[in-house]
């Protein structure tokens, strides 16, 4: 077994790990202050809505020698509108100007071609409306309402409405994340971004699900023991998935990455650039909420109920009074595959271990064979 397979068995055994939810503040500081970063970024800079937004012209040259600074003073000039104009890989240029109005778009295309040497025929043109492009953003809006109101009832219904409304928080961490990267960086906002933003949703609830669905089953009947409180239980979920998320999270991470600085970087392809971005930083922001901030936020909102709340004192009176008889709070757990009750002295249930490293040699409990029976044989 590798030294990572061996360390993510350690981890599901509870035998090392970290304590992630002991340390939420740290990881609730960090997030907020990310934020907060990415909302100035979007305040003060805004978005570089693209062309299927704002309404527009595409103008896409033959191969050309031309230097991008020069198309772009030529299409400025022709215009009298800010262009962007992009180098594709096989030497040709992408004219873009947003606000252009259709009509005036064959004169436009007429000056850039005679300023820059080249025939008209030859240069490609995409017009779009501007109310084409708001109905393209009204669209995007609702469909990531849609998709966020049908996550919400998913999970509330198959896990509960504590869940849901932590993984919220978590994919709305990310989504300002990833538009805030976008403000400060520059980019333009096209569908593909639209497409990427939705793409990285389904990832970041992919790790998180997989986080909620080990805590549901780690927490059950959890109230009926004194050794570990619910927040234990969620950071021993974390750590048990932990290898798993971070495996995932570099596999999916790895093309996307090829993607946004070899297709993008080196090859110049726009859209490329687009879906890339907010697939490479959505990624990265998903696997950080998922462990570092929607379970946390599970383990504070479940731990406002009266039941949780008194489990936590029972647990921690039981643990000082072990300490103040120098004894250990945890007994080991027994060997079996199924979980075997213990009693402790006020006759309350003591559940196994669900979190924390098992240490020492285990004892095999005794069998009681053939008790009641006049053989002693088993049938």
């Amino acid at each position: 077994m590798s030294k990572l397979g061996d360390l993510g068995a350690r981890l599901y055994r509870g035998e090392v790990g970290y304590d992630f939810v002991g340390k939420r503040k740290i990881w609730y500081g960090i997030s907020i202050l990310i934020t907060i970063t990415a909302i100035v970024g979007l305040a003060v800079r805004g978005l570089n809505m693209g062309i299927e937004f704002e309404g527009g012209a595409v103008f896409n040259t033959p191969k050309t020698s031309v230097s991008v600074n020069k198309a772009e003073e030529s299409a400025e000039r022709a215009s009298g509108h800010d262009a962007l104009v992009q180098k594709l890989g096989n030497d040709t240029l992408r004219i873009q100007i947003a606000g252009v109005d259709t009509a005036k778009s064959d004169q436009v295309k007429d000056e850039i071609a005679k300023d820059l040497g080249m025939e008209s025929e030859k240069i490609n043109a995409d017009l779009v409306g501007p109310s084409w492009g708001e109905q393209v953003a009204n669209k995007a809006w609702q469909g990531l309402g849609i998709f966020m109101v049908l996550v919400v009832i998913y999970l509330a219904i198959a896990f509960e409405w504590r869940m849901a409304l932590a993984a919220l928080i978590a994919l709305i961490h990310d989504i300002t994340i990833t538009v805030g990267v976008y403000a400060l960086v520059g980019f333009e906002v096209t569908p593909g971004t639209v497409i990427g933003l939705l793409t990285i949703l389904g990832y970041s609830l992919y790790d998180t699900v997989v986080v909620f669905d080990s805590l549901k089953e780690q927490s059950k009947d959890l109230a009926k023991q004194t050794r570990f409180t619910y927040s234990e239980v969620a950071n021993r979920s974390i750590n048990s998935t932990l290898v798993r998320s971070i495996n995932t999270t570099v596999v999916a991470l790895l093309p996307v990455a090829g993607l946004l600085f070899i297709g993008g970087g080196f090859l110049g392809a726009g859209m490329l650039n687009d879906i890339s971005l907010s697939l490479f930083v959505g990624l990265a922001a998903g696997a950080y909420s998922s462990i570092f901030i929607a379970t946390p936020l599970v383990a504070d909102l479940k731990e406002t109920e009266p039941q949780m709340k008194a489990l936590k004192k029972r647990v921690l009176a039981k643990r000082r009074a072990a300490a103040a008889k120098g004894e250990s709070a945890e007994a080991p757990e027994p060997e079996g595959d199924e979980p075997q009750d213990d009693v402790d002295q006020a006759g309350e249930d003591t559940a196994p271990a669900v979190v924390g490293p098992r240490s020492g040699p285990r004892s095999q409990p005794a069998r009681n064979r053939g008790r009641g029976r006049p053989s002693g044989k088993r049938r």
